[in-house]
């Protein structure tokens, strides 16, 4: 068992939910139920599975947590991009938050492929 606040991959993932959760704040009232839900949701999902692996007994576990976060990311990455696409999320923020994002899906895999050699 591992306390999540001290990972690395964790910390990043918990600071891209925070930028999300405060880029997403300027979209219009009509995004609030669709666009906005879903990149809170992917983000949020992200920190979570990563925290939750590490509630788990075993380097494997902890190893199919990390690669459900890694999904997560890559359906955050998607909705970047379609915000920017759509002209909700300006070119800026679409960047930062694009590079986060990658950042953190790398450092899960960089983590899961560690996990795997040790089991």
């Amino acid at each position: 068992m591992r306390d999540f606040k001290t990972l690395t991959v964790w910390k990043t993932a918990h600071q891209l939910t925070l930028n999300v959760y405060k880029d997403c704040a300027s979209f219009s009232k009509d995004e609030a139920y669709g666009l906005v839900s879903q990149m809170r949701r992917a983000s949020v999902s992200i920190a979570s599975n990563i925290a939750e692996g590490c509630g788990r007994e075993s380097n494997l576990e902890m190893a199919r947590f990390l690669s459900i976060a890694a999904g997560s990311a890559s359906e955050l990455q998607y909705q970047i991009l379609l915000a920017g696409d759509l002209g909700i999320l300006d070119e800026v923020s679409c960047a930062d938050l694009e590079r986060h994002v990658i950042e953190v899906r790398k450092m899960a895999s960089s983590f899961m492929t560690k996990l795997k050699t040790k089991s």
